[in-house]
C-alpha cells in the first residue's frame, strides 16, 4: 500500500469508529452498574489525569483539525469535553463524516508545505504540513485513544486488545 497524507483520512476514520466502540462499552458498563453518565465521563486513570469525556473529545478534534490544517482549510468548530454519550456519538459521527468528504486529490502536495501552529505552552514550530500528521497529530490521538481505553479497563468495562481494532484492519 502507498502510504500518502490522504492514508491518514481512513486511519483517522477508523479511531473514531473505536472511541464510538470503546464509548458504547463504556456507557453499557456504567449502566448495568448504576453509574450515571456524567459520572462515567468524569473517569480518570489518577487524579492528576484529564477525564474520559476530555479523551474523546481530543479524539473528535484531532481528526477534522489537522487534516483541516494540512489542507489550509478552516477550521471546524471544536468538540468541547461537556457532551453526554449521545453528544459524544454524535460528534464522532460528524467528524467522520467530515473525512468522508476529504478526498485524495486535496492532500496532494501538501505534505512539505510549511505549518506554524502554537501548541502547549507557547511553543509555536514550524514544521513540513506531514509531519504534523503523521508525527504530532497521530502521536497525540493514539495517545487520547488508549488513555481512554486505559480509564474504562480501569474502572471494571470487559474490553480487552480486540476493542482497539474495532474500526477495522
Amino acid at each position: 500500500m502507498t502510504v500518502n497524507l490522504y492514508t491518514f483520512v481512513d486511519l483517522y476514520s477508523r479511531q473514531l469508529a473505536t472511541a464510538a466502540h470503546l464509548l458504547n462499552k463504556g456507557a453499557e458498563h456504567a449502566r448495568a452498574a448504576g453509574v450515571p453518565e456524567a459520572q462515567m465521563l468524569d473517569w480518570r486513570l489518577i487524579d492528576d489525569m484529564a477525564p474520559l469525556g476530555f479523551q474523546l473529545m481530543v479524539v473528535c478534534n484531532f481528526t477534522r483539525l489537522w487534516p483541516a490544517r494540512v489542507l489550509g482549510l478552516p477550521l471546524p468548530a471544536e468538540v468541547t469535553a461537556d457532551l453526554d454519550v449521545a453528544g459524544f456519538q454524535a460528534a464522532i459521527a460528524d467528524a467522520r463524516a467530515y473525512l468522508a468528504a476529504l478526498t485524495p486529490e486535496q492532500f496532494v502536495g501538501r505534505d512539505d508545505v510549511p505549518l506554524t501552529v502554537t501548541v502547549g505552552n507557547g511553543m509555536e514550530p514550524t514544521l513540513p504540513s506531514g509531519q504534523w500528521l503523521t508525527v504530532f497529530a497521530t502521536t497525540n490521538l493514539y495517545f487520547h485513544l488508549s488513555t481512554a481505553y486505559g480509564i474504562l479497563r480501569a474502572h471494571g468495562v470487559k474490553i480487552g486488545k480486540p476493542d482497539l481494532f474495532a474500526g477495522g484492519l
